[in-house]
Formats: C-alpha cells, structure tokens, sequence
C-alpha cells in the first residue's frame, strides 16, 4: 500500500508518517525543506508536476493533505488580518489541497479502493463559529467545502474523500496548551481513514470518530 502525505517536517504529518511506516506501507512524505521523500511547496503548481512525475506510474492508495498554516493567530480585527496573509494562507490550505488532488488523480484512479483524506479543523465549521482567526477559519471552512464537493464528483470514480478534525493537538501551531498529544490525534486519525470508504465519503470528523458539525 502507497501512501502520500503533504506537509510531513513536524507535527501530525511527521506523526502519520511515522505510523504509516511502522505498519510496513510506503510512504512518500512531502515537505517545504530537505529530508522528506518528495520536496515540495504546495502552493507551488510546478512543484505538485513535479511530485507525480517522482511517483512515475504507482498507484496511490492513500493521500492525506495535511500541509497547512496559521498565519493570522493572536491578529486583532482593527489592525491585523492582512491581504496578503489572505492570499498565502488560501494558496497552502485551500488551493494546495486541491492540486494534490488534482496532480495525483491518476494515481489514485490506479488503486484498487483509492482514499483522500482532507485535514480541515473545527475551526472551519460555520455552526461552531467561535469569532476570531477569520483568515484560518475561512481557509478551513474553504477546505471543507472543496473536500465535499470532490467526494460527490469522484465516488462515480470509486475514490473516496473524508475531512476531518485532527483535535486541539499539542504541536507548534496547536501549542503545548492544546487539549492531546501528537500520538492520541495520529492513532485517531489513522483509525478514521481505515474506516473511509465509499459509504462514508463526504464526511466531516474528529479524530475520535464524532461527526463535525458543518
């Protein structure tokens, strides 16, 4: 089994990557840096090219995108939230995904019950509106969108896509504050993907298995 994982230097990616590789699968991490399997900005299109021509013609059975930022934490409504914060943070969180998916649709189309998996947050739930961070919350509410409307164009296909809520998660963006470890959110998420399938596509998750309101 081929897994993918967008954004895999530190945190829940450098997590999922690792319990991927201990079950024995293979597993291409991405990231910004050096040192990952596939090096990759994934608001960059050339780069996303570049990715699947590196997976040449394997199937993927698994892509989580998960690379993502928080660029407007702590911004005050009078004098942050920037346009140009807008626009980077829409290009990783939103656009990004969606030329993951798009550069390695046929890989996907080559497994046997190919899955996308979709890191959102709660915080991009409308029902749970919670004020503050508008460019993030917007950007995950973005994702959470784009992520339902793929599951309704490509479950003809056999492919399906969940979104989901990693938790309050202790990492650089979460902070040490955050409500579980790393390894609590990593042994959940992985959970919910092995439950993904074509009966359950277009969800919306925790990483416990609650449903997220919309």
């Amino acid at each position: 089994m081929t897994t993918v994982i967008t954004g895999t230097s530190r945190g829940i990616g450098a997590g999922l990557a690792d319990a991927y590789r201990a079950r024995g699968e293979d597993v291409f991490g991405t990231s910004r840096g050096t040192g990952a399997e596939i090096q990759l900005d994934v608001t960059q299109p050339s780069g996303h090219s570049a990715m699947a021509a590196t997976l040449g013609d394997r199937a993927v059975d698994l892509l989580i995108c998960n690379a993502g930022v928080y660029l407007d934490k702590g911004h005050d409504l009078e004098t942050g939230f920037g346009a140009d914060l807008w626009a980077q943070t829409f290009a990783a969180n939103v656009t990004g995904v969606f030329l993951s998916v798009q550069a390695l649709l046929p890989h996907l189309r080559r497994a046997a019950a190919p899955r996308i998996a979709i890191i959102s947050s709660q915080m991009g739930s409308s029902t749970r509106a919670g004020g503050k961070s508008y460019i993030y919350r917007s950007s995950k509410a973005a994702a959470l969108n784009l992520g339902r409307n793929l599951a309704v164009d490509l479950k003809p296909e056999g492919i399906a896509v969940g979104i989901y809520h990693p938790g309050w998660v202790q990492t650089d963006m979460g902070s040490m504050d955050a409500d579980i470890d790393v390894a609590t959110s990593v042994a959940g998420l992985v959970a919910r993907f092995d439950a993904l399938d074509l009966a359950t596509t277009g969800c919306f998750e925790m990483w416990n298995g609650d449903p997220m309101p919309m």
